[in-house]
């Protein structure tokens, strides 16, 4: 992979070209694959949520931010993202109780589909920000201790790790005393390494969008000097 020449932690007062471009798109990714995760896919032998298809492009996206523009940002993009979930979750709820006008028939379709179910939102939001968290502090991590050096390495262990932590998060959270131990172990399993495959799979396009943005941003933070406190947003978190 080429080299750029590096700012260390410089990109939280930095403007860029590409950013708010990649962070409204990952908004979309995420409250699209959560809404379609109220449908269940079978294929062959495989049973899985709709939105497995979809999230994995949010690590993605994780990883293209911690990467080109460190941590820092990378921690603001996550919160936002939860915000963005966050009104997701209450727009629906709010709609759903709202009364349904006398001559609308689909009430009752709106709540199978979209109605608000508290325990799976929660571990939803929860999963995601342990999940983005640990994936971005882990490719951090490894940047510096890499010298920037085999992107395609960090970006799969952090995946890795990241994934594993989301997973567990809210499978756990979401199905535990509601589902069999082994029902729950057998989509979790699915739902990982469907994510996984499909950030592998897209690991050559995550490098392209990478080169780009390093040459076309001029920056690639080495993040050495960095808090990684998931709540510390202001400039001296940078």
């Amino acid at each position: 992979m080429s080299t750029v020449k590096t700012k260390v932690s410089s990109s939280a007062t930095t403007e860029f070209k590409y950013f708010e471009v990649l962070l409204a798109l990952f908004v979309a990714v995420l409250i699209t694959s959560n809404i379609v995760s109220t449908k269940l896919i079978t294929i062959g032998p495989a049973t899985f949520v709709g939105g497995a298809v979809l999230f994995p492009l949010a690590y993605i996206f994780g990883d293209i931010f911690a990467e080109v523009y460190g941590y820092a940002k990378t921690r603001r993009v996550i919160w936002t993202g939860f915000l963005a979930l966050t009104f997701l979750s209450l727009s629906l709820l709010l709609v759903q109780y709202l009364p349904a006008a006398p001559f609308w028939p689909n009430q009752q379709a709106y709540e199978s589909i979209l109605g608000f179910v508290p325990r799976i939102v929660a571990a939803s939001l929860a999963a995601y920000v342990v999940g983005e968290f640990v994936n971005a502090y882990v490719l951090s991590r490894l940047k510096v201790r890499m010298q920037g050096r085999r992107f395609w390495a960090r970006a799969i262990g952090s995946s890795f790790i990241g994934q594993t932590a989301d997973t567990i998060v809210f499978f756990t959270a979401a199905f535990i005393g509601t589902l069999p131990a082994p029902v729950i172990f057998r989509l979790a399993v699915t739902a990982y390494v469907i994510k996984l495959s499909i950030e592998i799979l897209f690991l050559p396009l995550t490098y392209a969008v990478v080169n780009f943005l390093k040459r076309k941003e001029g920056i690639n933070v080495l993040d050495e000097k960095v808090s990684y406190n998931p709540f510390d947003i202001s400039k001296s978190g940078t």
